[in-house]
């Protein structure tokens, strides 16, 4: 009778006795344990002092801590038992608390606290790389109490292919780190090759992995390393005899080079043949020449192009010699061509100048089977890109290099001042003495021309950038006509600094007074700390006193009958301030204060904003404040 009341007691004011006995509701992963009745879940109760059960459900966890292993087998104080868990988590603060407190940030967290430090490409990888579902291994999925694996940093491996794909699809075992390493997967710099049943000798220790190790057949993607066929040599070679011979190829060759041919007393000596080897014809392979097995059908030899198809395409056929090779070539090899400047000036275009060290494939294009050996060479365009983008395609030049360049070099141009003068835009001033390159710059990329040559127009903002960055209507530009500049309105072309006379008043600021000494960037400073002034403000400049000069008076005279107009006291001419009338204040002047200087009264001084400011607003006017006796 006692349990079922007290049962009752629960289920029907289990409201009010949550409130009394739990501090406070569950979080969301715990939700399902928020009752009263399952406070024993999680708690000991009757032990003395507070205990936890976090490892009854925690399975997981109770592994990793009981075998030291991960990041729970470091850091959890076995000897506190399920209490430390209470360190990391909390809970008891409601369903949106995240219960996870750790120690550090996330970006701060030293991995080798888990027991595998990160090195290598993993050093800097975003968590999520390889905390993921994805990357949870199978046996430890159904352990992890976490029903989201995306949020849980558990249930991963250690090796390699607990994270990586096995690119070798079983066939070298799970120990990546035989051959690999966390730095880089390739080259394969720890793999020996020595170590294996074929050890790499000869030829073959240079080759590479992949003329061997090609990919499976029905799967592109797996190179195969196992079950590879190296008793014979043609298990990777062909037989370039097609059969020809029965016995094994190593009985004439070996591994430091094919051509290497073990010759015995019995071999052929091809110098008491008809057809003495010599040159690039010596160490050519038999099947070059012997087409089939019959090496006693005769070879026709007494022209090169009996065996050799003409490159040139008849291109030389017309001589008396009907173009044989020999002419040009030799057997010890088709390169260098023994054909000479010399020959050259035999031609109808003798090489001279620049043109004496250009190798041949620079003018016969194109290069190899298909090189044209009667191009045209009448202009040099023919064989020259035109650098200057067809600028000087129309008359009076019409593409003619030779008008400026020679065939000594291409630069220096020959084009000179003096023929400048006579150009469109002639040098005067300044531009006498400029370098070419200053006004005939890079062309931009892809603009199919190496400099500007020709301009729109001449005006000043088409070579020089605008240092008043437009402040100038454009009213004004549109009115001066294609000829025009804005910019000669107020400099000369001697230089920039020789400034025209400029009429200030026509800018709605006469200059008088002291104003009228000013340098001009005294008033039209630059916006920045620059030394070139370069950003100078010319419109919208202050006209104002407060607008260039400092407020001496720190703000007195900001509000009141005078304002901030310095003019009320002061003019141009001098800063004294003798045009300020006394009695428009509520101290007038009279008898003989109008003849005490203003320091005698105006004495007291106060710091304001860093400075020593006379004040004017506040002086005594009762006579014993100024006067002692």
């Amino acid at each position: 009778m006692k349990l079922a009341a007290i049962a009752v007691f629960f289920c029907s004011g289990a409201v009010h006795l949550r409130a009394q006995v739990s501090p406070g509701p569950l979080s969301q992963a715990h939700h399902a344990l928020d009752s009263p009745l399952k406070c024993a879940s999680c708690h000991v109760f009757g032990a003395g002092t507070p205990k936890l059960r976090c490892l009854n459900c925690h399975l997981e966890i109770r592994q990793l801590a009981e075998t030291k292993r991960g990041y729970h087998g470091r850091v959890v104080n076995r000897a506190k038992g399920d209490t430390d868990c209470a360190r990391c988590h909390t809970e008891h603060y409601g369903p949106n608390l995240r219960i996870v407190r750790w120690p550090t940030s996330k970006d701060d967290f030293d991995h080798r606290e888990t027991g595998f430090p990160l090195v290598g490409r993993h050093t800097g990888l975003a968590c999520e790389k390889c905390h993921n579902a994805r990357s949870v291994v199978p046996e430890s999925r159904k352990k992890i109490q976490v029903k989201d694996l995306s949020k849980t940093f558990e249930g991963l491996s250690t090796t390699c292919i607990g994270c990586h794909e096995d690119r070798h699809a079983g066939q070298l075992g799970v120990d990546c780190q035989k051959c690999h390493n966390e730095t880089r997967w390739k080259p394969v710099a720890t793999f020996d090759h020595a170590a294996t049943r074929y050890p790499l000798t000869g030829r073959h220790a240079t080759v590479a992995c992949e003329k061997c190790h090609r990919p499976l057949a029905g799967d592109a993607k797996v190179i195969q390393y196992t079950k590879l066929s190296f008793a014979e040599c043609t298990g990777c070679h062909q037989d370039p005899h097609h059969g020809a011979f029965a016995a094994r190829c190593e009985s004439c060759h070996n591994l430091n080079g094919w051509k290497e041919v073990r010759m015995t007393a019995s071999s052929f000596d091809h110098s008491r043949a008809k057809f003495p080897l010599e040159g690039k014809h010596d160490g050519l392979q038999c099947q070059k020449c012997h087409k089939d097995a019959n090496f006693k059908t005769a070879i026709a030899h007494e022209k090169c192009m009996d065996c050799h198809r003409d490159p040139h395409k008849g291109q030389f056929a017309h001589r008396a010699d009907g173009g044989e090779c020999g002419v040009c070539h030799t057997v010890k090899g088709w390169r260098p061509a023994t054909f000479t400047v010399a020959d050259h000036k035999a031609t109808a275009y003798p090489l001279t100048g620049k043109h004496v060290g250009v190798a041949c494939a620079k003018c016969h294009l194109p290069a190899e089977l298909d090189t044209n050996y009667h191009p045209r060479f009448q202009a040099c365009l023919d064989c020259h890109k035109d650098p200057h983008g067809g600028q000087f395609a129309q008359p009076p030049l019409e593409n003619r290099c030779e008008e400026c360049h020679t065939v000594e070099s291409f630069r220096p141009s020959t084009y000179t001042l003096t023929r400048h003068q006579s150009s469109p835009f002639a040098l005067n001033g300044a531009h006498a003495g400029a370098a070419c390159q200053d006004c005939h710059r890079d062309a931009a990329a892809g603009a199919g021309r190496d400099r500007q040559f020709r301009f729109a127009t001449f005006r000043c903002e088409e070579c020089h950038r605008d240092p008043h960055r437009g402040e100038f209507p454009a009213t004004l530009k549109a009115s001066l006509g294609s000829r025009g500049d804005i910019c000669e309105q107020c400099h000369t072309l001697r230089s920039w600094r020789d400034l025209k006379p400029f009429d200030h008043a026509a800018a709605g600021f006469a200059l008088i007074g002291a104003h009228r000494t000013l340098a001009c960037v005294d008033c039209h400073r630059p916006q920045i700390e620059e030394p070139a002034l370069r950003r100078v403000a010319f419109l919208g400049s202050p006209e104002k006193c407060a607008g260039c000069h400092l407020d001496i008076h720190a703000g007195q005279f900001q509000n009141g009958a005078f304002g901030a107009d310095c003019a009320t006291c002061h003019n141009s001419t001098r800063w004294a301030a003798n045009v300020f009338d006394h009695n428009r204040t509520s101290f007038s002047l009279s008898g003989a204060h109008e003849r005490t200087p203003c320091q005698l009264c105006h004495n007291q001084r106060r710091q304001i904003d860093g400075r020593m400011v006379v004040l004017y607003r506040g002086t005594p006017r009762e006579c014993a404040a100024c006067h002692k006796k």
